[in-house]
């Protein structure tokens, strides 16, 4: 009988996590077309095409792949090549023709190596989605600077030449009041995530107009790759009110329209609607704001981040990652994550991306300090900011509201030998910083001037530079300047990549990438399977700290501060789970499908992992079965 009890706790151990793996990746659901195949294995995807429509139709076609019963149930048989080939081959094949066709897909001197790349893979984006991710995610460390940054830079500056065919919808200040039902020539009901942007501030290339979509299109093919968000149920969207770039303007080729931006009452109106269409048809959508210029990121997020499930990664994405490298910092000092809060940190950079990291990290270090009042106005005083007219104090004119907070007291200043607009030389003499920290899209900010003021006044053992502007043009400074000027012992991270740095005698100068992609995939994937109505603070906390605690202690002391990208979607699925525990425990995770809030409520931590990996798509090809629409 004792042994028949143990037998019975062992099989009824969490009936919770056995119901969940037996439940479909996130995008799938039963009897639905257009589906994948999930770790449940066969369930075929019914269609309602056939012949050339499935080989033109990259949802559907597998090329080589299809096997001999389906090219005969799909009237496919003559219409490809006789040999059946599996996936692998395929890629075998696709990845010997890349190599050959990057220096043959070159329009002339203007187009770079990584272009070349990013228009052979686009072109199997076009024809096959499962073959495309799977060589994605099979070669993310080499191909997520293609499709993301710093490349998609180059590909938004060119998007019209570029344009071939449609992907994602287009919004633009002609469409006013038709919004509404615009949403539904979208053939998908389901959406689960949206970036949507408008074009006014795309990277650190300023306004590109329409051809920012590009931007949500490369976003979103990391949410597939790094979260196994189904591609099907993505939607990149260009919000287009207009374009104050004068050469775009004048270009006959440009896409877009061709007037200057909307402003004010018009320009918020039109984003108001856009929300709400999309939200009417798509509740429980999550919707990330993307390259939205500093004077309406902020603005937007306030307006909107407490009704819709939404949020805006150049604010709290980059706020998150920034502080999970400022945390590894402290650590690579050999100091407790708790010393966090005494730490002197120079902001180089006032827009939405320098004051969102600012705003969170002071936040965290009040929280360290006990969550008050006091502990707050001691956080703020950790950081100098300074922009294009130097350091910020409570003396400027016209300051933003969401700076005031850091704006430096007038009152002391001269006893550091600051004033209203010091430079950021004498800023970093004076204040004897212990980390530099640039977000100001300015390339080069950190001089070598700059970096000798921070090597000769600091008094850290081991100071740290976040170079985090992208793309690769607008980084404050290279990991090899930071290492000649300030030494060996420091730690550098930038926000587009760099190789590490060969110091001599088989020494490493680590170069941390602090790239967005390790906190948003999990952050909406996180907040889609907690069922949250809103992303709270706290889940972009949890998000942050679980960053910050992936990296090994010996990584820690070899400088290294983020992990590689190849761990991408293991990162995710951490990540996620962080961010689905923390809805729980604020009590606003409502669940989704059948795993209710009760459910979510009694998953461990380790069962909440793989809760979250169980939903994360992989490409597979499915069984496809045709059916005759009625």
């Amino acid at each position: 009988m004792a042994i028949f009890l143990q037998s019975l706790r062992r099989s009824s151990t969490s009936a919770a996590l056995r119901r969940l793996l037996r439940r479909p990746y996130v995008g799938e659901e039963p009897f639905q077309s257009r589906e994948y195949t999930t770790c449940e294995g066969s369930r075929p995807s019914i269609i309602h095409k056939r012949s050339l429509d499935i080989l033109h139709d990259p949802l559907y076609n597998k090329g080589t792949a299809f096997s001999m019963t389906e090219r005969d149930r799909l009237d496919l048989r003559g219409l490809l090549p006789p040999n059946v080939m599996s996936s692998q081959q395929q890629i075998d094949r696709f990845m010997v023709d890349l190599k050959r066709l990057e220096l043959q897909a070159r329009d002339g001197p203007s187009d770079t190596n990584a272009l070349a790349k990013w228009r052979v893979l686009n072109r199997l984006h076009d024809r096959n989605e499962v073959m495309y991710y799977k060589i994605l995610i099979e070669n993310i460390e080499e191909y997520a600077p293609i499709v993301y940054t710093p490349t998609v830079g180059l590909v938004c500056q060119k998007y019209s030449g570029l344009y071939r065919r449609p992907r994602g919808m287009y919004f633009s200040a002609a469409d006013r009041g038709e919004m509404m039902s615009m949403v539904y020539n979208w053939p998908s009901d389901h959406v689960d995530m949206i970036v949507v942007t408008d074009g006014s501030r795309i990277l650190g290339l300023g306004d590109l107009g329409v051809q920012g979509i590009g931007i949500a299109i490369g976003k979103l093919d990391l949410y597939v790759s790094a979260a196994g968000i189904n591609p099907q149920r993505v939607l990149p969207v260009m919000i287009d009110v207009g374009t104050n770039n004068e050469k775009l303007l004048t270009d006959p080729l440009y896409l877009g329209l061709q007037e200057h931006r909307l402003e004010g009452e018009e320009y918020v109106s039109v984003i108001d609607e856009f929300m709400e269409a999309v939200f009417t048809r798509w509740p429980n959508v999550i919707v990330q704001f993307e390259d939205f210029q500093s004077k309406w990121a902020l603005p937007l997020l306030e307006r909107y981040r407490n009704t819709y499930r939404m949020f805006n990664d150049d604010v709290q994405g980059t706020a998150g990652v920034a502080i999970a490298g400022l945390l590894g910092a402290v650590r690579a000092q050999g100091r407790p994550m708790l010393d966090f809060p005494k730490q002197k940190i120079v902001v180089a950079g006032a827009g939405s991306a320098g004051i969102g990291v600012v705003n969170a990290a002071s936040k965290t270090m009040a929280r360290m300090l006990g969550n008050t009042e006091h502990a707050f106005q001691s956080a703020t005083g950790q950081f100098w900011i300074v922009d294009a007219n130097g350091l910020i104090t409570e003396s400027r004119q016209n300051i933003d509201s969401c700076v005031t907070p850091f704006a430096r007291k007038t009152k002391g200043l001269s006893a550091h030998g600051l004033s209203e607009g010091s430079s950021l030389v004498d800023v970093v003499k004076k204040v004897k910083p212990d980390v530099l920290l640039g977000l100001s899209a300015v390339g080069g900010l950190f001089s070598k001037e700059v970096l000798e003021a921070f090597r000769d006044s600091t008094t850290c053992s081991r100071p740290a530079i976040f170079a985090m502007s992208n793309p690769t043009n607008n980084a404050e400074c290279t990991p090899e300047e930071a290492f000649s000027i300030m030494g060996e012992d420091i730690i550098f991270a930038s926000g587009s990549p760099f190789h590490n740095v060969d110091l001599g005698d088989g020494k490493i100068g680590q170069s941390n990438q602090g790239n967005n992609m390790y906190l948003f995939p999990g952050i909406g994937l996180g907040t889609l399977l907690s069922g949250s109505p809103v992303i709270s603070d706290g889940m972009l906390q949890a998000a942050a700290e679980c960053l910050a605690a992936y990296i090994t202690e010996d990584e820690v002391q070899q400088g290294i501060i983020y992990p590689p990208i190849s761990r991408i979607r293991d990162i995710t699925k951490e990540v996620a789970a962080a961010v689905l525990i923390e809805a729980v425990k604020e009590d606003l995770a409502e669940g989704y499908r059948d795993m209710d809030s009760r459910e979510l409520q009694k998953l461990t931590k380790e069962e909440t992992v793989e809760y979250v990996k169980n939903n994360m798509w992989d490409p597979a090809y499915p069984t496809l079965v045709y059916k005759h629409e009625d």
